[in-house]
């Protein structure tokens, strides 16, 4: 089993990321880099947290100094497909509603943006 990987596909103005295993001290420093660069090479960052069964506050941090460099640089970035306590994490530190997680999200849309041709 992987412990951590990270995936990134490009599209016309948007990146998504695709996260898998766990997201804590150990990758810490993947993830950020991995996130930051996203956030330089597109106005919209995707994150998709489907394959993340595990996050701490590392991952948080990840998460929210990549949101903050994306507001800095006029651009936004997303979590989507959170599930179990890895959803529970985002809700009660208060990242949920800061990333716009939607657990729910279908695949290609973020928002209600279409993104069928990324």
């Amino acid at each position: 089993m992987v412990h951590f990987q990270a995936r990134t596909t490009a599209g016309p103005g948007r990146v998504v990321v695709t996260l898998t295993g766990e997201c804590d001290l150990e990758g810490r420093d993947e993830l950020t880099a991995v996130l930051l660069s996203a956030v330089g090479s597109a106005p919209v960052v995707v994150v998709d947290l489907a394959g993340v069964t595990f996050i701490d506050s590392s991952g948080i941090h990840g998460l929210v100094t990549a949101h903050r460099a994306a507001l800095d640089a006029g651009r936004r970035l997303h979590v989507v497909h959170a599930a179990g306590t890895v959803a529970t994490v985002l809700e009660i530190t208060g990242v949920a509603g800061l990333l716009g997680d939607s657990s729910a999200a279908v695949p290609g849309t973020v928002a209600g943006e279409d993104t069928a041709h990324a």
